[in-house]
């Protein structure tokens, strides 16, 4: 996020940065602020869904951007298993 920036605006904007794609719907899923879920010292994600438009491509740090399956959620990115989780749960009640 940039100072003066609205979560919500700093979402749209990183994701037109690093994949090219417009937003056509943005909606929150929800705060996750475990102190300890990352060494790196981030203490709080702010998880969007959304609906985007446009043909994706990789940013200058997103080159290796892969589809992963929750129950394949790699170590290294802390708490996106349970983010993940949460989300497929939510998703299949929906269903």
């Amino acid at each position: 996020m940039d100072v003066g920036e609205s979560v919500e605006h700093a979402a749209v904007r990183e994701l037109k940065e690093e994949t090219g794609l417009d937003i056509v719907e943005l909606s929150l899923f929800g705060v996750y602020s475990d102190p300890d879920r990352d060494p790196r010292g981030h203490t709080v994600s702010v998880v969007f869904t959304a609906a985007a438009a446009g043909t994706p491509l990789a940013g200058d740090d997103a080159g290796q951007v892969m589809v992963v399956l929750p129950q394949d959620t790699p170590t290294t990115v802390f708490d996106h298993a349970k983010i993940l989780s949460d989300y497929c749960r939510t998703r299949h009640d929906r269903e």
